[in-house]
């Protein structure tokens, strides 16, 4: 399934820009489209808006047509931001 990036971005802004202080329903919602994780998997995971941001972009470079060594510079350039998607990411795994 091919994900058009670009409008899911714009779509995601538009939706974390009307979130209050915990994930909405349309947020959880959008991304558990493109994940095999639940609504609420995704509020739980990520009870931020900004993370569940944050998170997309995650995605978006891991499935980028981009090699893997690309993807990886990508990814710890963005380091400290994705720490916490990371950890909450890894922490649903063990």
């Amino acid at each position: 399934m091919a994900v058009d990036w670009d409008a899911f971005d714009k779509e995601l802004d538009s939706i974390v820009e009307s979130a209050a202080a915990r994930t909405d329903e349309r947020l959880a919602s959008k991304i558990s489209s493109v994940t095999r994780m639940t609504d609420e998997e995704v509020k739980e995971l990520f009870p931020e808006p900004g993370d569940a941001k944050k998170l997309a972009e995650l995605m978006k470079i891991v499935t980028s047509a981009t090699d893997r060594n690309t993807k990886i510079n990508n990814i710890v350039q963005n380091s400290e931001k994705f720490a916490g998607v990371i950890l909450g990411l890894l922490g649903k795994f063990v």
